[in-house]
């Protein structure tokens, strides 16, 4: 009992750190093999993940598309070059002669500069960057919740896995004991064949029990280096800090959940926010579209090639360019009537997820409070089991007890202990799950 104590103190004591200071870390990127705290993993994790980077990936993607709308409010360069060969030139009828216009070779440059004043387009596209960047830094907040928390879970279950394959090999140990007690009494004539062969018989299911724990080691510490972002070829070991044991794993049960703390919710809010912008945009469609212009355009023209670019005769202009929608069909009015309509579909969302969050959160309190339950009762059933089969064991090596009173009593220690674990790790899990409903889980 003192060792399981020993072991829930580390467990626990990881819980009493807050997630938001695993995330932060020291900064510095742990090694891809070796031994690793929880904080390791999950600084590790956010630093490495493919769906944290994707994430991040996505932020850039979205700053360069909004820089590169909002340099429509820039002036705009543009350089163009053209040259002809007129093969048949243009001719013209001037009284009752015919006269060829133009020259054999031509050719022009254009340069040619434009500076919006006033564009609906470039107005929506300035009036959303801060909203459409505060949609991607939200978008990579969740992916980092869930980060944190999965790998937190997958951190536990190996942890306890490997305590469980601990106890397994503990009453493998016993088992095999037991089994050569019992057949060399049989050789002795003192009991019959009956007890070795149950201990023979116990000692088989235990090590199926004990391969089972060992392949399932494997596949939850490949999950956790999947989740991590580590290297496949990789070797860790979980490391425990003692310096953090403490017996702790309550939380408030009298908290309310506050819908804003959710980034569900803050990300709905945002996509209102961005929809109310557009329709703002439908209802100003009506507004021109105003821009200054200058060009500067030199032409060339001559009967040879070779004299061509001899002598310019540029051409150069200012101007005022206005566009005024006057009548599409009614396209602005529906498109007004369509964003309204988004807006009030996006209210409706608001207050579903209200519903969804606190049905969230009533459901992951409801868990961890059970689970709580059951982790304090399994407590107290491990410690009666284990008083149990210590007096067994001594009454049957007086021979009081039967061998099969034995093999039930450890039995029933094997089964409380592994329960107790499963219990450990089920109210760890619910823990984060309310935290996670809380929206009190931290990344930054």
């Amino acid at each position: 009992m003192k060792r399981v104590k020993l072991l829930v103190s580390v467990i626990l004591g990881y819980l009493l750190v807050p997630l938001g200071a695993m995330a932060q870390g020291s900064g510095e990127t742990p090694p891809v093999n070796g031994t690793l705290t929880l904080q390791q993993c999950v600084q590790y994790a956010l630093q490495n993940q493919a769906e944290v980077q994707q994430a991040q990936l996505d932020e850039e993607i979205g700053e360069r598309q909004i820089r590169a709308q909002l340099s429509g409010w820039l002036p705009q360069v543009s350089a163009q070059f053209a040259a002809a060969h007129n093969i048949q030139r243009q001719r013209s009828v001037f009284g009752d002669q015919v006269i060829t216009i133009g020259q054999k070779y031509t050719s022009n440059i254009l340069f040619q500069a434009n500076q919006t004043i006033y564009s609906n387009d470039l107005l929506l596209a300035s009036r959303a960057a801060r909203f459409t960047r505060l949609s991607l830094d939200q978008n990579t907040q969740a992916t980092k919740i869930n980060t944190v928390v999965d790998v937190s879970k997958a951190f536990f279950n190996v942890l306890l896995t490997q305590e469980q394959l601990r106890i397994l090999d503990e009453n493998i140990a016993r088992q095999e004991k037991q089994y050569r007690d019992a057949r060399a009494q049989y050789e002795q004539g003192l009991v019959d064949k009956t007890d070795y062969q149950r201990a023979s018989i116990t000692l088989a299911s235990i090590r199926a029990d004990r391969k089972r724990a060992q392949e399932n080691i494997t596949a939850r510490t490949a999950l956790l280096k999947e989740l991590m972002g580590l290297p496949v070829n990789s070797n860790i070991q979980l490391a425990y800090d003692y310096a953090q044991m403490q017996q702790n794993i309550l939380i408030d049960t009298t908290q309310q959940v506050t819908f804003t703390n959710r980034v569900e919710y803050q990300q709905l809010q945002t996509q209102r926010q961005i929809q109310v912008l557009n329709t703002r945009y439908y209802q100003y469609g009506f507004l021109p579209t105003a821009s200054a212009y200058a060009n500067y355009n030199p032409l060339f023209f001559s009967s040879t090639v070779s004299d061509l670019y001899s002598t310019a005769y540029p051409t150069s202009q200012v101007g005022l360019q206005v566009s005024v929608p006057i009548f599409q069909g009614g396209r602005r009015l529906q498109n007004v009537r369509i964003s309204k309509l988004r807006e009030d579909r996006l209210n409706i969302d608001l207050v579903n997820i209200q519903r969804r969050i606190n049905t969230e959160f009533e459901t992951a309190l409801a868990n961890y409070k059970s689970d709580y339950n059951d982790w304090l009762t399994l407590q107290n059933n491990l410690e009666l089991a284990q008083d149990v089969y210590n007096v067994i064991r001594l009454q049957y090596n007086e021979g009081i007890k039967a061998y099969v009173d034995l093999i039930v009593a450890e039995t029933d220690l094997r089964t409380a202990q592994i329960n107790y674990y499963n219990a450990l790790y089920n109210v760890l899990s619910s823990k984060l799950d309310v935290q996670r409903a809380l929206g009190t889980i931290e990344v930054n």
